[in-house]
């Protein structure tokens, strides 16, 4: 899967808003947060992400509708993945103790984690 831009993840994060249901261009625009991109800007990033296999296209009248067809879900795992291969050698132990030792991740939030692997592994 490949990464996409700032431009691509603001357009994406908007249409993950509308939970998978298609969205008009106008729409879209609507729920990004400002400074608001132009139609055209937006036409042309969601063709980009049609083309790279995020984004479908459904006929809608004169219009055209947009839903996702990768999930932020399944989007923000591999994103993660990559980060932590890329950063940390592919050790996600080595990422939780760069957060603890760079203070943005107290002992609080620490139990939390592993109290969810432990549900996890029952």
């Amino acid at each position: 899967m490949p990464q996409l831009t700032k431009a691509e993840e603001r357009v994406m994060q908007a249409l993950w808003q509308q939970d998978n249901n298609t969205i008009l261009i106008r729409d879209i625009i609507t729920v990004m947060p400002a400074p608001k991109p132009h139609a055209n800007t937006v036409n042309t990033i969601l063709k980009i992400l049609t083309e790279k296999g995020f984004v479908a296209i459904e006929p809608l009248g004169n219009a055209n509708a947009f839903r996702p067809l990768v999930s932020k879900k399944e989007y923000s795992s591999r994103s993660i993945t990559q980060i932590v291969k890329g950063y940390f050698d592919g050790s996600f132990a080595d990422m939780i103790s760069f957060f603890v030792a760079d203070k943005n991740l107290d002992i609080k939030e620490l139990e939390s984690i592993v109290q969810s692997l432990k549900k996890k592994k029952q």
